[in-house]
Parts: C-alpha cells; sequence; structure tokens
C-alpha cells in the first residue's frame, strides 16, 4: 500500500505538507506522510457522495454484516493495534487493550442499539397503519481525539455505518497511525468503495473537510473547539452536529466516607490516562474538618505510589505521559497560575525524575476560597474546595458552565437520591469513578460539554433521522368525510 489517505477503494499519497506523529515517551516517530490538501478533501466526500445511495439502499443485513467483519478484524488484529496505541499515545498497554476491548464490544453494542433507538415499527389505525422508520443523513464527516484515538472515532463510525451514512474520517493530527489501523480494518472488512474514507492532516485538513457539503459533524474534542463548530454552522441548519466535548467535573465526598475506598475512588476518577479523559474528575468536594483532611492525607498517600512510566517500561504504569512535551508545558503553566492565584500545593506537579518532558506526576491543589478559573486542565491536576454542609458541596458541583460527569461518594441513600435529582451532568456516578460509563447506555453532557445528543448507546439517535407515516394499501373515496363541502 503506497500512501496514507484512503479514498474510495484505494490507499494515496496526500498533496498537503508531511505531517510526524511521535511516541511522547521518547520523541521518536512513529508515523510520517503527506496530508491532505484541499482536493485530497473534495475527492474524499465526493466519494463519499457516490457511495451513500447504493450504501443507505443496501438491506441493514449486509450492513450488519460488513460491521461485524470490520469486528472480526479488530479481534485478530488487536494486540498489534494496542500496541500502536501505545506507542502514539503514551498510554500503557493494559489501557490501549481495553480500548481495542471496547472498540470490538461497540459493534453488537451499535447493531442493539440501531435496532432498538433506530429500527421500524407499526401500529394498526382505523383507516390503515401508523409506521415509523429511520433514514440516514448521508455523509458524515468524524473528526477524532487523540486520547482515545481508536474508541472514540468507532463510537461514531459504527452506528453511522449501520445508518446508512457514508463516512469521511479524520483522526487528531497527534495520532494519525490509529486512524491509519482503522481505516485497514476497514479495507480488510470489505467494504464498498466510498463507505468509509480516510484523510490527515491537522485543523487546515479539517477546515476543509467541513467546507464540504457534508450532511453531519461527529466531533469529540474540546469545549473550544466545539464552541467554534457551533459558530460554523449556524446558518447551515441542515447539518447535524454532534458533539462530544469536555468537562470541568466534580467528585463529592461526604458523609464520613472511607478514606482509602474514597481515595481510590478519586485516584481513578482524576488520575487515569493521566488526566486525559474527559470525564476526569478535575474537582474534588469536600466537608470541612478531619473527615475531609483524612480523605485528602489518604489520595496523597496513594497518588505518591502510582508508577509513572514508558508503555513499555518494565515496572507495569499507571500513567505514561501527557500526549506532548508541549501539552506538558501548557499544563505546568495553568497549574502555576493557579498557584500564583493563592491554590496550596498539596502535591505538587512537577516532571518525574528520569523521565521526559511529557511526563508529569499527579497534582492535588487546594483551591478553597480562591477563584479558579471554570476551565478544564487535561492533565492529572485535582483542585480541592471544602465546603461547610452538603447543600453548598451540591451548589459547588454545579457552579460550571459543563455538565459532563460527576460524582458522589457516600453510603448514605438520602444524600445520593438529593445529588442526583439536583446534579447538572449527563454522567452522574455514585461510589465509582467519574470516569466509569457503560457502553449500553448514553454519554454525554450538556452546557459546554456538548449539544444534547449524547453518545454510545444513543448514537444512533442522531445518525439517523424518524419518519413517520399514514399508510393504506389503496386509495378510498373519503369524498363524504370531508367538512363544509356544498353539494
Amino acid at each position: 500500500m503506497s500512501g496514507e489517505l484512503y479514498i474510495g477503494d484505494r490507499w494515496r499519497e496526500g498533496r498537503g505538507p508531511e505531517l510526524v506523529s511521535t511516541d511522547p515517551a521518547t520523541g521518536h516517530p512513529v508515523w510520517r506522510g503527506a496530508t491532505a490538501a484541499g482536493t485530497d478533501v473534495f475527492e474524499a466526500v465526493a466519494a463519499a457522495l457516490k457511495a451513500f445511495r447504493p450504501w443507505a439502499d443496501a438491506p441493514l443485513d449486509e450492513r450488519i454484516a460488513a460491521v461485524r467483519r470490520y469486528k472480526a478484524v479488530l479481534e485478530a488484529r488487536a494486540p498489534a493495534f494496542a500496541a500502536d496505541l501505545s506507542r502514539e499515545t503514551g498510554k500503557p498497554l493494559w489501557e490501549t487493550r481495553a480500548e481495542l476491548g471496547s472498540m470490538i464490544a461497540k459493534v453488537e453494542v451499535s447493531i442493539a442499539a440501531q435496532a432498538e433507538r433506530a429500527g421500524s415499527r407499526e401500529a394498526a389505525t382505523g383507516f390503515g397503519r401508523a409506521v415509523l422508520r429511520h433514514r440516514p443523513h448521508g455523509v458524515m464527516a468524524v473528526l477524532g481525539p487523540f486520547n482515545f484515538p481508536g474508541h472514540l472515532p468507532n463510537g461514531h463510525i459504527v452506528p453511522a455505518l449501520l445508518a446508512g451514512d457514508t463516512v469521511v474520517f479524520k483522526p487528531s493530527e497527534e495520532t494519525p497511525l490509529a486512524g491509519r489501523r482503522m481505516a485497514e480494518a476497514f479495507e480488510a472488512a470489505g467494504l464498498s468503495p466510498g463507505v468509509f474514507n480516510l484523510v490527515q492532516g491537522g485543523r487546515e485538513t479539517g477546515a476543509d473537510l467541513l467546507k464540504q457539503p457534508i450532511d453531519g459533524l461527529l466531533f469529540t474534542g474540546s469545549a473550544r473547539a466545539g464552541a467554534h463548530f457551533r459558530r460554523q454552522f449556524v446558518d447551515r441548519v441542515e447539518v447535524i452536529l454532534a458533539l462530544e466535548l469536555g468537562g470541568n467535573n466534580p467528585l463529592i465526598v461526604w458523609d464520613d466516607a472511607d478514606p482509602e475506598a474514597a481515595a481510590a475512588i478519586a485516584v481513578q476518577s482524576a488520575y487515569v490516562t493521566t488526566g486525559q479523559r474527559c470525564s476526569c474528575a478535575r474537582r474534588l468536594i469536600l466537608p470541612q474538618g478531619p473527615a475531609g483532611d483524612r480523605v485528602v492525607e489518604a489520595i496523597a498517600a496513594l497518588a505518591e505510589r502510582l508508577a509513572i512510566g514508558a508503555w513499555d517500561a518494565d515496572e507495569e504504569p499507571f500513567m505514561g505521559p501527557l500526549i506532548s512535551a508541549r501539552a506538558a508545558a501548557g499544563a505546568r503553566d495553568e497549574v502555576e497560575r493557579l498557584v500564583h492565584n493563592g491554590a496550596r500545593p498539596l502535591l505538587p506537579f512537577r516532571q518525574p525524575e528520569g523521565l521526559g518532558e511529557a511526563f508529569v506526576t499527579p497534582a492535588l491543589l487546594d483551591v478553597t476560597g480562591i477563584a479558579s478559573p471554570d476551565e478544564e486542565i487535561f492533565a492529572p491536576v485535582l483542585q480541592v474546595t471544602r465546603v461547610d454542609d452538603f447543600d453548598h458541596a451540591i451548589s459547588a458541583a454545579n457552579a460550571t458552565r459543563y455538565g459532563l460527569s460527576a460524582g458522589l461518594v457516600s453510603d448514605d441513600d438520602a444524600l445520593w437520591r438529593r445529588f442526583l435529582d439536583r446534579s447538572r451532568a449527563g454522567v452522574v456516578n455514585r461510589n465509582r469513578p467519574t470516569t466509569g460509563a457503560a457502553g449500553n447506555m448514553p454519554f454525554g453532557g450538556l452546557g459546554a460539554s456538548g449539544d444534547h445528543r449524547p453518545s454510545a448507546y444513543y448514537a444512533a439517535d442522531y445518525c439517523a433521522y424518524p419518519v413517520a407515516s399514514f399508510e393504506a394499501e389503496r386509495a378510498v373515496d373519503t369524498t363524504s368525510e370531508i367538512k363544509g363541502l356544498r353539494p
């Protein structure tokens, strides 16, 4: 195969500048290739447009068989694919193996969701029947993130293909190899030419793609980018937007919760994937006094024990590097601003000794009483706020323009009911990490965290639109039923 773009049914060289992705742990290149220029993007969308009608008209069973072939390819290639994901993202191998498992599981979950949420059904009426059907939108542009470069775009693409849409996928410029591996899997699954297309590149390539006559944008990424897309498409109402964005997510620990149990939940909420999950807890809300102190001490003690290292280190790490040295420098700048404004470091944010510039240690900051910006720091940084009572804890949790995930650690059923009723988030967990989400449930948020089109099980909703019909087998003269008709 030559080239790094997959358009129609063949690989080709891009006409744009070269892009290189590197292992963030070492800086060594893992992928390089020419990106897509505007003409390449035009041709990819043209291929998807040409393929749309035959793919949409194909029986659903054929589309199901195609995505199941893709699933079989993923299963066969999972070990090598996981290793490539680790090399490119820096994530430990245990994480990327789990990511491949999620990609594989997504196929059957999406088939079930398609039947339940976007299938067809009918009911008898006095004149015939009422029928509900769903129809695909057309060409879907999918923009992928770097943190889960396989799982998250996969969660858009598989439901779109099942619905009868065709796809043009642009991976993050940080993880083009992941996109390459996905395209190879779809190619091996034998999809019809143009049903799935891959273009590589950065913001310019993405901008070129969104200027094309697409029918939907399925995006996972930052709230800032999501706001930009909302503005860009304000006059293109025919383009459906499904935006899965970030979060400044709260975790409340209350009611004399066991400190060690709470610490384990908080550490997994805040520091997993080196804090690079949109559902990571960013804010820890605790009661004033000794109970809160014990939780903080337990978190600090547990965080100090977390192994940090490269994905293939002899000692299996809990955390790898951030996606790049530039990302680590940006996160350090944000933490320094917080400290300058009065935040008190309980665990300092630093570069681990003997590791590269993209590596950081978990940070724990007490921001009680200071004006902490309502921003997502995409790094292992947890900000602690102390409050006087549970009502203030809920108010603090909701004091954000985001609304993706939230959590409560408490054995008190009454507190859980109050929190569940008043929390403003799309994922609300109890005694589990804020990052926990089931594939057979919706995943998404409100406010700056999304546009009320959750993904996961509910991706079927935005990949097809409903068509409601009144139907009768034959035309019957109903002149006598017309009111006010003159003789």
